[in-house]
């Protein structure tokens, strides 16, 4: 009976966290991650490449794409309040949540511009239209030729090195 309380407990505690929208001033950590409040909020739907990651460009030399889509992210908030609907946990614990600037979901802005790519197994198809628009008019990744951002924290768990992981036989052209 106590283990079935303090369970029970746990879960309305928990779900209580996810109804609350967060709303403010966010610091942009990578591509994909916020934080507000001093809570991590990971951006649903979309892989950004990470802050490590190379990417090569249209004249074929790598740049720092994660950096890229961070510093963009950052620039494109322009410390406008920003607000996060939790939609789960991840498994490290970080709130997942659509998030929006000046009513623009960010997610769908990352991915058009280029800097994040539709998360299917995630997003369920929500941005593929824009990411195929993103493609057809070569905005950011679709500029040269990339690794996608899942396959890379792969390659790095397996101890890899940033440059070797991000250039791949299989990368994107």
């Amino acid at each position: 009976m106590g283990r079935t309380c303090v369970a029970l407990i746990l879960a309305i505690l928990s779900s209580a966290a996810l109804a609350d929208q967060f709303v403010g001033q966010a610091s942009v950590i990578d591509g994909d991650t916020l934080e507000m409040h001093g809570v991590r909020i990971r951006l649903w739907g979309i892989d950004a490449p990470e802050s490590s990651q190379l990417c090569r460009g249209e004249d074929s030399l790598q740049y720092r794409c994660g950096a890229q889509a961070a510093n963009d992210l950052d620039a494109f908030i322009a410390r406008r309040p920003v607000n996060c609907v939790p939609v789960s946990l991840d498994p490290y614990g970080r709130t997942v949540a659509t998030c929006s600037v000046a009513g623009r979901d960010l997610g769908e802005w990352l991915v058009r511009n280029g800097l994040a790519l539709d998360w299917p197994q995630y997003s369920k198809g929500r941005y593929h239209e824009t990411q195929r628009e993103a493609e057809r008019t070569g905005q950011g990744l679709w500029k040269g030729s990339y690794v996608e951002p899942w396959l890379y924290r792969a390659c790095i768990r397996a101890s890899g090195k940033p440059s070797a992981c991000s250039d791949d036989a299989n990368a994107h052209p």
